[in-house]
């Protein structure tokens, strides 16, 4: 017990240790570039707040974020879209994860390896996409939408590993190496706009594990997953700073309320309308990618 819970903790300190290292990315970018971080500030709180408090109830932000920022022209090069909803993110998803690693246990055995397996997939994400073209990470994008699209539809007609038994904590010999190497391609979609959450839940449902004991890996391996996308995309210029500030700090204060609705709010209607925003802003992908070409 003593070694898994100074594992547990040390993970904690080094999620405090990698959000401190974001906020001085931040910083330094806001004082030595002056990246309009302030800009738009209040709309950026809002969409924050509502994205990250979907995906702290399980909902995810990226279908949403895409949504919000389309509708409200928030970032006027869809090239670094992607490179942005990790960044802007990062900060609130390890809040997030600093709250539910020792919510539910997990077998280390499982933590651990699925998620070194989704930060190596990130980093290699990170540099397969770097010299992609507008169209291209318009389609792409909207792929990765259509996928999240069809897999929450799943879950709300099938809700898949509800009646998995709590007692299953992990995953184990085949089992266990089929989970790397889905984590490792889920932290490569990542960079490329698909959320990691509905397909981890998927994918521990179809293994036999409640979706419930799934939380602290998903959320685990996005607080690791965007930091080290968003480290590389800033590198490469490939992050939007308008009003970047206003979404972290709307998103942080997002999950703080989430968690207090965590186990009673119903997220059905919610998913519902996610669907619908998702599907439109699959259209506006595809459409306006065609008209680069024309």
């Amino acid at each position: 017990m003593f070694p898994e819970n100074f594992i547990l903790y040390s993970i904690q300190i080094l999620l405090v240790v990698v959000m401190i290292a974001m906020i001085i990315v931040v910083i330094r970018s806001y004082l030595l570039h002056r990246q309009p971080i302030f800009k738009r500030f209040g709309l950026g709180m809002l969409i924050g707040f509502i994205t990250d408090f979907g995906d702290t109830l399980g909902i995810g932000s990226f279908a949403t974020t895409t949504a919000a920022f389309r509708m409200t022209h928030y970032i006027d090069d869809d090239r670094k879209l992607p490179g942005t909803l990790n960044a802007v993110h990062a900060i609130p998803v390890m809040f997030q994860a600093l709250f539910f690693i020792t919510a539910v246990k997990v077998e280390l055995t499982t933590l651990l390896p699925m998620t070194t397996a989704a930060v190596i997939g990130a980093y290699v994400g990170t540099h397969v996409t770097k010299k992609w073209h507008a169209p291209t990470v318009q389609r792409v994008t909207a792929v990765a939408l259509l996928i999240a699209v069809i897999i929450m539809v799943v879950r709300m007609i099938t809700t898949p590993g509800s009646n998995n038994s709590m007692g299953v904590h992990g995953l184990h010999g085949w089992w266990l190496i089929l989970g790397i190497v889905f984590n490792f391609g889920i932290g490569v979609l990542m960079t490329m706009g698909l959320g990691n959450y509905a397909p981890e839940l998927i994918f521990f449902s179809l293994m036999g594990v409640n979706p419930a004991v799934a939380f602290p890996v998903m959320m685990l391996d996005a607080a690791l997953i965007m930091p080290t996308t968003a480290l590389n995309v800033i590198k490469m210029d490939r992050v939007s700073w308008r009003g970047f500030a206003g979404v972290a700090i709307g998103g942080v204060l997002g999950v703080i309320v989430a968690t207090k609705f965590f186990t009673s709010m119903n997220v059905d209607l919610l998913n519902k309308l996610i669907v619908i925003v998702a599907l439109w802003t699959i259209f506006g992908l595809v459409r306006d990618s065609m008209k680069k070409n024309v």
